[in-house]
């Protein structure tokens, strides 16, 4: 049996619909910003901490809507399975990659992506994104 680490993680959207992805340092896959649920702690709640912690982005957890719980091989921990609590973010205010983050990069739901991606993030959340951002509202 795999053993499960659970997750808060951003579908983070700029204005111009672009979504954000982060690399922790010493890693290779681009994954959602986000992290560890701590165990006295509220999914949106540790998504708020997280995002501070990692971008200096402070967001209210009511602005934060939920999405839905994914889960897959973790990227970086074998014999993982990250579940995530997914929310759907939007922000027009800059981010710094801090903390254990090493790189950031927006990326379009039109564009093709030549990046190597977390499982999560690749077979999941972005066709999620992809769905969300050109279906009409």
């Amino acid at each position: 049996m795999s053993k499960t680490i659970r997750i808060a993680a951003a579908l983070l959207l700029d204005p111009q619909g672009r979504t954000l992805l982060v690399r922790k340092r010493g890693t290779q896959a681009f994954m959602q910003p986000g992290g560890k649920i701590e165990a006295d702690e509220q999914p949106v709640n540790a998504l708020a901490r997280e995002l501070f912690e990692e971008l200096g982005l402070a967001i209210e957890p009511q602005d934060a809507e939920f999405l839905g719980q994914f889960s897959a091989p973790a990227a970086n921990e074998p014999g993982f399975v990250v579940q995530a609590d997914l929310f759907k973010v939007h922000s027009a205010m800059p981010v710094e990659p801090a903390a254990e983050i090493e790189e950031v990069v927006w990326v379009s739901a039109r564009k093709p992506l030549t990046l190597e991606l977390a499982p999560l993030t690749r077979d999941l959340i972005l066709p999620l994104y992809r769905q969300l951002t050109t279906t009409p509202v």
